[in-house]
């Protein structure tokens, strides 16, 4: 396996523009960051996530590159939806007591404008937690501040296994 990534990542490098030679250095930062860090998901380790959480407020914040772009060279929808989706799901699960979690039960986004510059920012906020769902908001914003994105979210609470 070592040497057939070894392979692999050579012939990348040879072969490889500039544009991804940086977005294979951004994934592997990524990679290098979760084997120093077991307990923190992949997908926030590849996508360079900054959290900032109490259990008022969530903000994560992901720097662009490339490899989150999409054809038209801007933010991929999708990446804006799954940052959306963390954020939110991190505050409801700061909320809950031990030996709970919260789940996505419905994500709704409306996109505002194009996600370009440097950096994405999202922030939730709580708009109500009963005994089975949180319903909570989200904002995406673009580095120089204009909203790119409007999201609310339900999220079941479930037992952890």
């Amino acid at each position: 396996m070592k040497e057939e990534l070894r392979q692999l990542l050579n012939q990348c490098i040879e072969n490889g523009s500039e544009t991804e030679l940086n977005a294979i250095k951004f994934l592997l930062e990524g990679i290098k960051d979760k084997m120093d860090h077991h307990s923190i998901p992949f997908l926030g380790k590849l996508l360079h996530m900054e959290i900032i959480s109490d259990k008022d407020c969530c903000e994560i914040t992901i720097p662009l590159n490339p490899v989150v772009n999409n054809n038209l060279e801007i933010l991929h929808g999708g990446i804006t939806a799954t940052v959306l989706d963390t954020v939110m799901g991190t505050l409801a699960n700061t909320r809950l007591p031990e030996g709970f979690a919260a789940v996505t039960n419905q994500l709704n986004i409306h996109y505002i404008s194009p996600g370009i510059g440097d950096s994405l920012r999202c922030k939730a906020e709580l708009i109500h937690q009963g005994s089975k769902t949180f319903v909570i908001t989200g904002e995406a914003y673009r580095s120089d501040g204009k909203k790119i994105a409007h999201a609310t979210g339900t999220f079941f609470i479930v037992p952890k296994k």
